[in-house]
């Protein structure tokens, strides 16, 4: 989703805007996560990006969507930029070998 949106429009509350703008946004999540993934991958990740106006567009955490949108609503702008894309990801692997450190760790505390 790569859109700008207006947060001032006629007959309706600024409040009732930004809630219409949060909700797409929550839905395009949504229907991105319901897409299967490839074989090799395990969940999505996604890019997101995020402007106030005709500035440039600056890299944001995925969690901090809402409060950007929030941001925008309480500088009282016109419009604001967000681009998120989706992209399947692997999680690393934990390494076997801390874990069985701690649990030799663990057998030796025990012993004493």
């Amino acid at each position: 989703m790569k859109k700008t949106f207006k947060l001032k429009q006629e007959n309706k509350h600024p409040d009732r805007v930004v809630d219409s703008i949060k909700y797409e946004v929550r839905k395009y999540i949504k229907r991105e996560k319901r897409k299967t993934l490839p074989e090799d991958k395990d969940f999505w990740f996604f890019d997101c990006k995020f402007a106030i106006g005709d500035d440039e567009p600056k890299v944001i955490e995925f969690a901090d969507i809402t409060k950007s949108i929030d941001e925008a609503a309480k500088s009282e702008a016109d419009t604001f930029y967000l681009e998120i894309l989706a992209r399947a990801e692997k999680r690393p692997e934990k390494e076997e070998e801390e874990t069985e450190e701690l649990e030799s760790e663990d057998e030796d505390s025990l012993e004493n």
